[in-house]
């Protein structure tokens, strides 16, 4: 158990009371929404509100009557395809594409790199609507929008500043003398960077992996702009259920998806352990 300072005046522990206190509150209201969807998405009712019988808990207000409606309704099964295929897609092109930048961004002799770098992340930083815009009319001059080609590519355009930023924090600690020690041996470059670079960013990767796959599956501005009736993802069609029919079905997907952010945000925190584990194992060596 952490023990304060004793120098701590009544002043210094009501300030960390305080600070504590906004802390579980700010926390509480990020995470109201999810307590509120999830149970409601048992609605037996087609109601996005608390029945009595739900208040009272009683068993027949609650049904999984909406996460059956997903499995028979052709619509979300082609919009839950479509997620994965392009999430997929768009996080291998992402990820290898990331990967290279980041490793080129991290050498210190690389010409104009703070511009090169600027560059590479304005898809994260300029508004998406803007983006969204200008790939309209530039994919309308090659034929590809409502293509799975096209939002594919706006989809690995807008995943590469993660794998970048999250890979060169990786390399920020990589000794680059191991790599020189490789080609003094006698090793290819590529030989040395498969055994020596790649053990050391692949948590690094993964993680970028799983940030843009997560930023494709929630992207809808993009395909709001680009997609086809036959590109319709998870994102576009819930808000096109939000538009023209309410149904409790939305909130099925929607705990679905919140399920499926737990466990990347899980498995971002097991990678973040392995890598200082690495890190702390390679400086002990």
């Amino acid at each position: 158990m952490k023990t304060r300072p004793s120098y701590y005046s009544w002043r210094h522990k009501a300030g960390v009371y305080a600070l504590k206190l906004a802390a579980w509150a700010v926390l509480f209201f990020l995470i109201l929404p999810v307590l509120i969807v999830i149970p409601l998405s048992f609605n037996a009712e087609p109601f996005f509100s608390f029945t009595r019988g739900m208040m009272q808990l009683d068993p027949n207000a609650y049904s999984l009557e909406w996460y059956r409606s997903i499995l028979d309704s052709p619509k979300w099964l082609l919009a839950i395809r479509n997620s994965f295929f392009i999430g997929l897609c768009a996080t291998l092109i992402a990820t290898t594409l990331g990967t290279l930048a980041a490793v080129g961004l991290a050498n210190a002799n690389m010409p104009f790199r703070r511009a090169i770098t600027a560059l590479l992340l304005a898809p994260m930083i300029v508004p998406l609507i803007i983006v969204a815009a200008g790939m309209f009319f530039f994919y309308a001059r090659f034929d590809l929008v409502g293509s799975f080609t096209g939002i594919i590519i706006a989809h690995a355009a807008l995943g590469i500043p993660f794998v970048i930023i999250t890979v060169t924090a990786t390399l920020s600690g990589f000794d680059r003398s191991l790599y020189q020690a490789g080609l003094s041996l006698g090793a290819s470059p590529l030989k040395v960077f498969s055994s020596v670079v790649v053990p050391v960013i692949r948590p690094g990767v993964i993680s970028g992996a799983l940030f843009a796959f997560a930023t494709s599956f929630d992207e809808i501005v993009l395909v709001l702009f680009l997609a086809g009736p036959e590109q319709v993802t998870i994102p576009r069609q819930m808000y096109s259920g939000l538009r023209e029919q309410i149904n409790p079905s939305i909130l099925a997907i929607a705990s679905l998806l919140i399920l499926m952010s737990i466990a990347l945000l899980g498995t971002l925190e097991l990678l973040q352990r392995r890598g200082e584990k690495v890190r702390a194992q390679g400086n002990g060596a």
